[in-house]
């Protein structure tokens, strides 16, 4: 019995780890998570005059801030209402408290793990700035859509900013709305019948008539218009450093459509270009159109690859969207009879989970920087508006279930948000599903049946590479599934508070990764992982490769020195473990030791400190193979320790390995073969290159030997001995 305890003790153990390295935030309706942040706070810091906080509402996640046991305020978490995803892809949790007149009365940055804060801008100046939102008026920003105070943005953390402070204002409206806070009513989106886009309607229409009905919107702005608004704003600097050039110039002409709206497309697109829109779109997402012209571009030089578009951003009411890389894509021409030329074209895709109804007005905020310094700008905003021509909308027959949701109001099945989310989100990525599953099922069979994939040393060598290309590159830089030990720290720190299964089925890759991991710890150990499905591994062994076949010379460690070299990664794990009792914020910054964010997530795209560490591993690691999954991967580590109870040992070994042969040893890329011929299944990557020379008859003595018997048999007897006779020795199990 104590076998199976341990077998389902692991698959628990290895679903906590399965939160996700990068998912945003949804409300959570009754479950909020604003009472874990609580401790770290005063109830006079968030509502001045309060010395309490009561508990949480079952309706709402709010908490009272209380004074002599009479409600003053409430006090709640922005992730817990909209989405607060920055450059990390993880959110950037927030309180705020406000009082009964709608006024923010306290904030306070509780937990972020933003890279740009957490080197090179000091996180106290980010915690001033929002802070500093104390006294905002949720009534203006009610009757202005959000825009009604100034934005103080950190240049150099532009993003991280923008995010907070929509997140601030945009949950802040939900909370006021929701509890009648300052007089606000609770925002009615359905006053008449529901309406959707009518797909039958597929005109081919010239620009003029486009621009003409509203299907194309547009906002123009000259240099004048521009240095005007920075003069309004006041900031000295900016009035000081005017846009040089004749006023009349274009400063930016911005124009917007609704682009899966099928004769806006089709008008703008064409048909091919159009189709395309449409296999790409998911269920419930929308794609915005964004052309432009001028000097001004609403994309950005500073963009790069796996970063976030800074200069745009789609509002609708409470909800916002800012757009990744991967939610864009560029076009080639508009063409529509009459159209403009433009400098930019991309096509942007509104998220299905976000909440956007494409039959309500929405605007594309802009946002307009000016340099006053050589690293400092000041920043302004400007808005299109955008409302779908009734023409293309047509009436949604009402259902007994949608009358049953409007009556019930906003709590209309009571399951939370979370759960709608993760159902969606799995939905909408069935293809990226579906490869991995294959993958990791082609890998299982490869391991099954190991001995006949690795009969053919030159097959064994280009299908492991092939597999490691696409482990780096559809694995880890484009689906950024990349495990870490962040994961294993934050599940031992969930142990204390309320377990959910919503949080970590908001990655479906990352949560099929942990579960092939736990079965692969059963079977295999940790190689199966390490040397199969780590991006930052393949990485490693991809620049090895190339690093041998351009003669760079290979340092082979001495064994005496590399056995005492492997316990370094245990002591990294073990320290940040410990880190992780006292403050997982703090462990979460200690666990930079992994490269894996600089190099994979984030793509190189980030402070140099971090990609100089990132490099330097990798340099090391073209002298030394796999030099830092060897010696200091803490989450190699953690998946060491529960792969002790590994229930079969597959690796085929001869009584002579070690003794007298020493080939697999000298060939195993990370010494994992002890000098006897053992090997050491926490070390091992599971290549599987000693299977390789286990049955090679021109490398393996054992082999050499019996090749050699046959021949001399076959040669004096005339005859073709059985295969079965051919080894005389079983091979005896790894210990």
């Amino acid at each position: 019995m104590r076998p199976l305890f341990h077998i389902l003790g692991l698959f628990i153990l290895l679903a906590g780890l399965a939160l996700p390295m990068s998912h945003g935030s949804v409300a959570l309706a009754a479950d909020g998570l604003v009472a874990t942040f609580l401790a770290k706070v005063q109830p006079e810091d968030m509502v001045p005059g309060a010395d309490s906080f009561g508990a949480l509402r079952e309706d709402v996640p709010v908490v009272p801030a209380l004074k002599r046991g009479e409600t003053i305020g409430w006090v709640f978490l922005t992730s817990d209402f909209v989405s607060t995803t920055g450059y990390s892809g993880k959110p950037i949790h927030t309180l705020v408290g406000v009082d009964q007149d709608a006024f923010v009365t306290g904030v306070r940055l509780v937990k972020h793990s933003e890279p740009i804060v957490l080197i090179g801008i000091p996180d106290s100046k980010i915690r001033a700035v929002t802070e500093g939102y104390a006294g905002l008026d949720l009534r203006q920003e009610a009757e202005s859509g959000g825009s009604a105070h100034e934005l103080d943005i950190i240049s150099g953390a532009t993003v991280t900013i923008m995010v907070i402070d929509d997140s601030i204002v945009r949950s802040g409206l939900k909370v006021a709305r929701a509890l009648g806070l300052g007089g606000l009513a609770p925002e009615i989106a359905d006053k008449g019948p529901k309406k959707e886009i009518d797909t039958g309607h597929r005109d081919i229409l010239d620009w003029m008539t486009l621009t003409g009905d509203g299907s194309v919107r547009r906002m123009s702005l000259d240099v004048a218009q521009v240095n005007a608004a920075f003069s309004r704003q006041g900031d000295p600097r900016a009035v000081a450093r005017p846009e040089p050039g004749p006023e009349t110039d274009t400063f930016i002409d911005l124009y917007m459509a609704l682009a899966d709206v099928p004769t806006i497309g089709l008008s703008l697109l064409g048909e091919a270009e159009y189709s395309n829109l449409k296999k790409r779109l998911k269920e419930g997402e929308h794609a915005l159109l964004v052309m432009g012209r001028g000097r001004y571009s609403f994309k950005g030089s500073g963009y790069v690859r796996g970063g976030i578009f800074d200069r745009i951003q789609m509002i609708q009411h409470d909800v916002s969207a800012r757009f990744f890389d991967k939610q864009q894509a560029r076009v080639g021409g508009v063409v529509a009879e009459g159209a403009p030329t433009f400098t930019e074209m991309d096509l942007f895709i509104i998220p299905a989970d976000i909440g956007f109804d494409p039959a309500r007005d929405f605007r594309l905020q802009l946002l307009v920087q000016r340099a006053v310094g050589p690293i400092d700008k000041v920043f302004l905003t400007f808005d299109l508006g955008y409302q779908l021509p009734d023409v293309y909308l047509k009436t949604v027959p009402e259902t007994v279930e949608t009358v049953q949701q409007t009556t019930a109001g906003n709590d209309t099945t009571k399951v939370s948000g979370a759960e709608e989310l993760w159902k969606r989100i799995w939905k909408g990525r069935v293809f990226d599903i579906s490869v991995l599953a294959a993958a990791m099922g082609v890998l299982t069979l490869v391991f099954f049946f190991q001995m006949q994939v690795t009969k053919n040393e030159r097959f064994t060598f280009w299908f492991r590479i092939g597999f490691l290309t696409f482990t780096l590159v559809w694995l880890g830089w484009f689906e950024n599934a990349q495990l870490s030990v962040v994961n294993v720290l934050a599940f031992f720190s969930s142990i204390t508070s309320e377990f959910s299964w919503d949080a970590f089925l908001m990655d479906p890759l990352v949560f099929l990764l942990w579960f092939s991991v736990a079965a692969a710890l059963l079977f295999w150990g940790r190689g199966a992982y390490c040397g199969w499905l780590c991006p930052f591994g393949a990485l490693q062994e991809l620049t090895n490769r190339l690093a041998k076949l351009f003669r760079v010379p290979q340092i082979e460690v001495p064994w005496g020195l590399h056995e005492r070299l492997w316990p370094l990664k245990y002591m990294i794990f073990l320290g940040l473990f410990g880190l992780s009792l006292y403050s997982l914020d703090v462990a979460e910054h200690y666990a930079e030791v992994e490269p894996f964010k600089t190099a994979i997530i984030l793509k190189f795209q980030r402070a140099w400190p971090f990609v100089l560490f990132a490099v330097a591993l990798l340099v090391a690691g073209l002298f030394i193979e796999r030099f830092y999954c060897r010696y200091l991967c803490p989450l190699g580590a953690a998946l060491a320790i529960p792969a002790r109870l590994r229930m079969f040992d597959w690796l085929k070994r001869y009584r002579e390995c070690g003794n007298p042969c020493h080939r697999c040893a000298k060939e195993c890329m990370v010494q994992a073969i002890h000098p006897e011929g053992n090997i050491n299944p926490n070390e091992c990557l599971n290549c599987l290159h000693c299977q390789v020379l286990y049955q090679h008859d021109q490398k393996c003595p054992v082999c050499i030997k019996k090749l050699a018997k046959r021949r001399r048999f076959e040669k004096q007897t005339g005859l073709v001995q059985p295969e079965a006779s051919a080894k005389s020795e079983e091979p005896a199990p790894v210990r």
